[in-house]
């Protein structure tokens, strides 16, 4: 066991988080049968439907985020992931990486990603293919693989527990090699593949960033693999960190 911080690493054996994973995986990364086998005017200018191409520093606040979810960020949140889904029933998305320093943002990284094969839910419902719109915290992280952290980050657990069932697609197999938990519907302070469901299963659950297989998900954030790896070194829990994700649309309303 590691000590990350005041945190102590997680490890769970394969027996311990079976249960867990078998009702994760129905609702991450792929289905049974392998999924798609193959406040104000200071803001004014940051509305913009995409990540602006413009200053990537010393932001007044994140662009895309109209006020409707600008202001659900935690005042105390330091660093946030931004998805910004190409369209509501798209797969594709923008993954940006933001940290704030005072009071105003840097663009750290960018990445390309895919979200819930059928786009986007405001209602997102289990088995809908939909990832959901809002803003998340994020604290907990786990896989198949070690943690690639060196000596901060999200607690870890490490587990065969993660890994894709072996009928699903190949292309399907290493999704959860790497993830981080997006706390919608679930219990924080726990492996991402504890089965609790606050709200109840049939508000869905399992609703992570992990590895990209190249296509739409059922209602994941999937990212390289290198991306997964840098925030999983990056992402600091004494730092807040938060997803905030959506269509363009979405995220862009006031």
């Amino acid at each position: 066991m590691r000590i990350s911080g005041s945190t102590a690493r997680r490890t769970w054996t394969a027996t311990a988080g079976g249960l867990a994973c078998l009702l994760a995986l129905t609702s991450c990364g792929g289905s049974a049968d392998g999924g798609s086998k193959d406040s104000g005017a200071s803001r004014a200018s940051a509305k913009s439907a995409s990540p602006s191409p413009g200053p990537s520093t010393q932001l007044r606040s994140i662009p895309g985020i109209g006020d409707r979810l600008h202001d659900r960020i935690p005042a105390s949140a330091r660093q946030v992931v931004a998805v910004y889904g190409k369209g509501e029933d798209s797969a594709k998305s923008t993954v940006v990486l933001y940290t704030k320093h005072g009071k105003t943002w840097d663009r750290d990284r960018t990445w390309q990603g895919h979200n819930g094969k059928k786009g986007w839910s405001t209602n997102h419902r289990e088995g809908d293919n939909r990832s959901p719109v809002g803003v998340f915290t994020l604290t907990d992280a786990g896989g198949v693989l070690a943690d690639p952290d060196s000596g901060s980050g999200l607690p870890y657990t490490r587990s065969e527990s993660f890994a894709a069932p072996r009928y699903w697609a190949k292309s399907h197999w290493h999704d959860f090699d790497l993830v981080i938990a997006i706390d919608y519907n679930r219990v924080k302070g726990t492996p991402p593949n504890d089965p609790t469901r606050p709200q109840g299963q049939s508000k869905g659950g399992s609703i992570w960033l992990h590895m990209d297989h190249g296509s739409g998900t059922s209602g994941c954030v999937s990212l390289s693999r290198s991306a997964m790896e840098y925030l999983l070194r990056t992402l600091d829990p004494g730092q807040k960190p938060v997803v905030v994700m959506g269509d363009k649309a979405q995220l862009s309303r006031a």
